[in-house]
């Protein structure tokens, strides 16, 4: 766990040692491997596949990273697959013979289309929260910020009105709660509405095997499509290859989970006791996703090979007083992402349609290229795990605007 002195920006903290599990990685991954039986709701939920040992060397270094920040504070880190056998198959944890709990074409692995495993995975996510509670993560999202603090003094705070914890993808006036990070206690009300409508979606017309054109399902009248915005990671890039208006249809099938919420979200129902929007103004703390977990791409315009040269270039060696331009550039965004992110959030999967290459992608393809020491991306991981910020990120103050709908949620 050696590594070169990184120079800590102002508004952090070291976290004291014995508050991480430093141990070797044969160690850590055997605690990854062997979970202790669900006790309580502090569980931080991810899900590949074919299995922990199976993962990109970056992902399984992201999710080492959960658990070492987090395991000590009473964290268990479970990395749900669908391996015969195995201690951490989803089976084990949910009923995965159950419509009620997942589609017919998970129950019979019929899932298709161009993302079967990412639709796998989006299809556990509402199930475990409900049942179990605590955090849904991708395993692209690194965490900066304290996780356990949040936990303690938004969701498990008697005295707190909060009820979830994630990150907006709109403005102040849109609904559109990212699915890469969702935090809350079992049996949130929101979820569980918004689970009831996605298993409906998926059971149209006999049955879905993919996401194919559920955004323009009549259940989703009054939702805006996620992803007004593209724009801005559009402008320049080579890389860009198909229009943005087909990019947002196949963004929100692609996610079609984000627009579900959205719905429920905008949702009021007085049969049901549900006000969607008062509810959010009320119970949801969330964070504008760009500066709470996407900082980078802005900065380098959305081109991935960019990120991934500064985050490869090596700082100024001890006793070196000048750094070139490129050095000052990346020095500058890892400061500004360890200030100002809450998370550090790699996509990989649809957005490789928008652009050929995104720093996620390089990281898989150029193996260990996300953990050399001396370079900027080893100064982003050093800090990850051995700093934290010392305030929480600001929350979208969510206001009751107009619902979107009115009536039954199906």
């Amino acid at each position: 766990m050696e590594a070169p002195k990184y120079p800590m920006p102002t508004g952090l903290y070291a976290i004291p040692h014995d508050r991480l599990d430093l141990r070797p990685d044969s160690e850590v991954d055997h605690d990854i491997l062997h979970p202790k039986i669900v006790t309580n709701e502090k569980n931080i939920w991810f899900f590949w596949h074919s299995g922990f040992l199976t993962m990109h060397p970056c992902s399984q270094r992201t999710v080492r990273a959960w658990h070492r920040r987090f395991s000590k504070a009473g964290w268990a880190v479970r990395l749900n697959n669908r391996q015969p056998f195995s201690p951490l198959n989803v089976e084990i944890f949910l009923d995965t013979r159950s419509e009620e709990v997942f589609p017919r074409s998970f129950i019979d692995g019929t899932i298709g289309g161009d993302y079967p495993l990412q639709h796998m995975s989006d299809l556990v996510r509402f199930p475990l929260l409900l049942k179990y509670g605590g955090v849904y993560a991708d395993v692209g999202l690194t965490h900066i910020g304290d996780i356990d603090r949040a936990w303690s003094d938004m969701i498990d705070n008697p005295a707190s009105p909060l009820e979830i914890f994630s990150y907006n993808c709109g403005t102040v006036n849109e609904r559109f709660l990212s699915n890469y990070f969702l935090m809350s206690k079992r049996y949130n009300a929101l979820f569980e509405r918004a689970h009831k409508l996605l298993l409906k979606l998926w059971a149209a017309d006999g049955g879905k095997t993919s996401t194919e054109g559920m955004h323009a399902s009549p259940l989703l009248n009054g939702t805006e499509l996620l992803g007004s915005d593209l724009t801005y990671g559009a402008e320049g890039q080579t890389g860009c290859v198909i229009p943005l208006c087909k990019a947002r249809m196949l963004l929100a099938d692609y996610i079609i989970q984000v627009q579900v919420m959205s719905l429920v979200m905008g949702l009021v129902d007085k049969d049901d006791g549900w006000d969607g929007p008062d509810y959010c103004a009320k119970h949801v703390y969330a964070i504008e996703y760009i500066e709470g977990s996407q900082l980078i791409n802005p900065n380098t315009k959305w081109n991935g090979l960019r990120a991934f040269e500064l985050m490869s270039l090596q700082l100024p060696k001890e006793g070196e007083t000048e750094s070139s331009p490129e050095q000052k550039l990346a020095q500058e965004i890892v400061e500004e992402c360890l200030r100002r992110i809450f998370a550090f959030k790699l996509a990989h999967g649809m957005i490789l349609k928008m652009y050929n290459e995104t720093l996620g992608s390089l990281w898989r393809k150029h193996v260990s290229s996300d953990c050399i020491p001396g370079t900027y991306v080893g100064y982003l991981k050093h800090a990850m795990l051995f700093w934290c910020p010392k305030t929480l990120p600001l929350r979208v103050e969510f206001r009751a605007i107009a619902p979107f709908k009115r009536g039954s949620l199906i």
